[in-house]
Parts: C-alpha cells; sequence; structure tokens
C-alpha cells in the first residue's frame, strides 16, 4: 500500500533555514495524482522512513481533500503540517483541525502576516507561517533600517514591533539578503523558507566565491584524524567553491602530474594528505567567514546528494562519485561568476557531467533535469520530465525521501 501512495503522488521540496544558517527543515510539497490518496498510508510511510536525527519535516498538502484526509489521521508523532488559514472558513476543515490538535498532532497556520486565526483556533497551531507580500516585505526593511538606526544611536531595541515579521515564525517571501538578516536575527524567526541565492552573490560580483573558511578548518581537522578516502572526499563535497579549487590545482601545470586528475579521490592519492593540508592551509587567508553563503553551498550539496539517490539502481561506486559531482557542479556558474564553458575548461571533467550540465544530454541529464525541477512547489515540469524520461513517481519520490531523511538537523 505504501508503495501505490508514493507511486500516486507529485513530491517538491524546499529547505528551511535557520538563524545558524542551517538546516531548521524541510518543507514537503505533496500533489495527487490520482484523486482519493489514503492520508493514514501517507503519513505511516513517512514515519517510517523519518528518524529522530532527521531535519523537521513540513507538510504541505496542496488539495483540501487531501489535507482533510491527513488531518484526520495526524498525531504528535507525525510531521508538522500546514493548515492554510483561508481553509478554516470550512466547516469540515475547521472540524478536522480541531480534531487534529486534540488528538497532539503539529499544525502551522499559514498566511499573510494580516491574517490572524480567530481566538479558538489559535491554539491550534505550534507557530505560524507569515507569507510576504512586497509590501510586507518594504515595511519589513523599514523596520530593519529603524532597528539598525537605533542600535548606533546606542539605543536597546529588541524587536521591532513595527515589522509583519514576527518571533517564532516561517517566513515566506525573503527575497534579499537584508530580508533574511532582519527575519532571523533582528526579530527572532524561527526559519526562513528558500533563500535569497541571488542577492547573496551580489555583493561577490566579478569575482568567484571563496570557500568557506569553517570548511576548510574541519576537513584540516578531519585530516588529523588519518580519515578514510570515503570521509575526505565527503568533506570536499561540501564545498563547491573548495571542491573545485583542488581540481584546478590538481591539474596546474605547476604541479606538474602527467594525467589529468578528474576526481576528489584521484587527487587525494596523488597528493598525500600531508600535501593535502599544506595547500587547505594556504588557502585559508582566501576564505569567507559569512553565513549567508552556507545555504548556498548546502543546496548544491543537497543537489549532489540527490542526484545520487535518483541514479542509485546498479551504479558503480565511481560512477556514483561522477554522478554527486554532476550535481555539485550543476551551478557552478554562480559559485565562480563565469561561464561554465569557461570553468569546465580548466578541469578534465567526464564527458557525461559536461554533456548534462550544458546541454541537458546524455546518461546524467535525465537525474539533472529531475533533481532541478524537484526544488519547488510547481508538479507540473516534474509531471512532464517523467513522462519524458520513463521515469516512474515512486522512484522519484523515494529517492527524494531517502536523500532528505539524511540530511544533517
Amino acid at each position: 500500500m505504501a508503495q501505490s501512495v508514493l507511486g500516486s503522488l507529485t513530491l517538491g521540496y524546499r529547505p528551511l533555514w535557520n538563524r545558524a544558517r542551517a538546516l531548521a527543515g524541510v518543507q514537503l510539497f505533496v500533489h495527487e495524482d490520482d484523486q482519493g490518496i489514503d492520508g493514514h498510508h501517507l503519513l505511516r510511510t513517512l514515519a517510517e522512513l523519518w528518524s529522530a536525527e532527521s531535519p523537521a519535516l513540513l507538510l504541505s498538502l496542496c488539495s483540501r481533500a487531501m489535507l482533510a484526509d491527513v488531518l484526520s489521521h495526524a498525531g504528535s508523532s507525525d510531521a508538522l503540517i500546514e493548515v492554510p488559514l483561508g481553509w478554516l472558513e470550512d466547516g469540515a476543515m475547521r472540524a478536522a483541525t480541531r480534531a487534529a490538535r486534540q488528538r497532539g498532532a503539529r499544525l502551522i497556520a499559514s498566511g499573510s502576516p494580516g491574517q490572524r486565526p480567530d481566538s479558538e483556533a489559535a491554539s491550534w497551531f505550534e507557530r505560524r507561517m507569515l507569507a510576504l507580500s512586497v509590501d510586507d516585505a518594504a515595511a519589513a526593511l523599514q523596520a530593519a533600517l529603524q532597528t539598525k538606526r537605533a542600535v548606533a544611536a546606542g539605543r536597546m531595541v529588541s524587536r521591532a514591533e513595527a515589522s509583519p515579521v514576527r518571533s517564532g515564525a516561517l517566513i515566506d517571501g525573503v527575497a534579499s539578503r537584508a530580508l533574511a538578516e532582519h527575519a532571523l536575527d533582528q526579530q527572532g524567526a524561527w526559519a526562513v523558507a528558500d533563500w535569497p541565492v541571488e542577492d547573496v552573490l551580489h555583493s561577490h560580483r566579478g569575482q568567484p566565491l571563496p570557500p568557506m573558511r569553517r570548511a576548510i578548518v574541519q576537513t584540516m581537522n578531519t585530516l588529523d584524524a588519518e580519515p578514510s578516502l570515503d570521509r575526505l572526499e565527503q568533506m570536499f563535497g561540501q564545498d563547491p567553491a573548495l571542491a573545485y579549487r583542488l581540481l584546478l590545482y590538481l591539474n596546474s601545470a605547476g604541479l606538474g602530474l602527467r594525467a589529468g586528475v578528474a576526481s576528489l579521490r584521484h587527487g587525494f592519492m596523488m597528493l598525500g594528505f600531508r600535501s593535502l593540508n599544506a595547500w587547505l592551509a594556504e588557502q585559508l587567508p582566501h576564505a569567507s567567514d559569512d553565513a549567508n553563503l552556507r545555504p548556498v553551498n548546502a543546496a548544491m550539496v543537497l543537489r549532489g546528494q540527490l542526484m545520487e539517490h535518483l541514479m542509485d539502481a546498479g551504479i558503480e561506486d565511481d560512477l556514483r562519485r561522477e554522478v554527486y559531482l554532476c550535481g555539485l557542479f550543476a551551478q557552478l556558474d554562480l559559485v565562480l561568476d563565469e561561464p561554465l564553458r569557461a570553468s569546465f575548461s580548466r578541469i578534465p571533467l567526464s564527458d557525461r557531467i559536461i554533456s548534462a550540465v550544458m546541454s541537458r544530454t546524455g546518461p546524467y541529464a535525465p537525474s539533472l533535469q529531475i533533481a532541478l525541477a524537484l526544488e519547488g512547489a510547481d508538479p507540473a515540469p516534474l509531471r512532464a520530465l517523467r513522462e519524458t524520461h520513463e521515469m516512474s513517481a515512486e522512484g522519484i519520490n523515494r529517492a527524494l525521501l531517502r536523500t532528505l531523511v539524511a540530511l544533517p538537523r
């Protein structure tokens, strides 16, 4: 039965980022491909996959009937469930929400900052999910500016009461770095949905993104313990800028290696741990402490991991690493602020990676396209790709859930 549930849905996801710019949780968009999905079986399937170490899961059920059915079975051990406040005008939905809360279900009310649950419904929700309009975002930025001015003048300010961003809320519609900082750092929001990647990268425009100092230090500390090559590859693979810089160094004329080095693992074996540690030390003066880059890197890492799971069946370890690198480098143009063709020309990447990223062709292209289509709430592109590449909803959904359940909290 669990198989039929995942085979009859189109899923999508969105990371939720907290004040530390780490993963607060994952929002899972759930669309029905067939009518009458059994909410009990969906909840049971997710409960079987999720563990205490997995990130918080927020279910956003995209039809009223499916939400009502899930609410009728949800309990305290199940995922967070989004309930749009506008849907509570329906008497049956309101009754289902009340009953779910009485069973201990964990609910999040979604709507605009101006929408508020009535006095009875207010106690049903663990927190609010606030969708900021353009006007809300402008008001929040004005409040952020006033707060900064007050702090600069030496006045103590805890939170801006005039801001539509509320403490403990999940904020949707954060399109700028300043708004993300206001929500998380000034107002104490629980998390923001998505991340304003373009605006965060704007401050680095005209130059490649630096690797993160934290990633370098953690990798150097790991080297002291003489880790396995798998562990070391995992560490380098958490920072696309660092991974690219190492491949660039390994293939530089100054190093003088005869054969091109196309994989991180091959590079570790060619350099040795001592030389690798020395190279990492040389990167430290050029590293960044900008925490706002962490979600940018993490999203690229997640894409690589998702591609691995999408192509998991029977794939060899060497090819699995190559698939991961394909996902990690799929948006290398954002990291290096130059055309992909220029970046790829400097390192001997597999033709399979280049064709997938550059022209969406070759054996890795379907998995890359699917991985990109899963990053959002619109089911139409994903359904079209499933049909084009003859990939099953069941297989794609299981690959996505296996990826999400293993993410660090």
